[in-house]
């Protein structure tokens, strides 16, 4: 199987779409607003400085897909990239997808000096993709996620 890593752009908006409603679904049991998530694809793809998208495809016909956005760290002058939005189509899973698209990442981000590290955050019961991120070299944290979630309204 050939596997091919690119950058994705505005003609892949419906996969990107179709994979994150599954992984909310999946991963969370979460119902996603799909006009709002298309919009807010469609957001990151227009405007680089929002992150950007990738996608996995194997033998030409997507079959995962991720999103990176940056955050500025001040104690490490410099900026992490946090993985994000992370899917990959249960037909193709276990057969070097995600590590062909995190190898993608962490060499892009080892090319940018002001990269200082990765970072993606995964569900608590989620063994499966632990144990892939710990296989690829990360190691968890000691820090909690915490959030608080507004009520906005949002032009579609």
């Amino acid at each position: 199987m050939r596997i091919e890593i690119r950058r994705a752009d505005a003609a892949d908006i419906d996969r990107i779409v179709e994979f994150n409603l599954a992984m909310a679904r999946e991963s969370e049991d979460k119902g996603l607003d799909a006009d709002v998530l298309r919009s807010g694809v469609a957001a990151v793809l227009a405007e680089p400085a929002n992150g950007f998208y990738l996608m996995a495809e194997a033998d030409g016909r997507p079959a995962g897909s991720l999103m990176v956005t940056t955050e500025w760290s001040d104690w490490r002058n410099g900026r992490f990239w946090w993985i994000q939005s992370v899917f990959v189509a249960a037909e193709y899973r276990r057969l070097g997808i995600y590590s062909r698209l995190h190898d993608w990442v962490r060499r892009a981000a080892q090319a940018d000096s002001q990269c200082c590290g990765l970072r993606l955050y995964v569900e608590k019961n989620n063994a499966a993709a632990q144990a892939t991120y710990r296989s690829l070299g990360m190691t968890p944290t000691h820090y909690d996620l915490f959030e608080e979630e507004f009520e906005r309204s949002l032009a579609r």
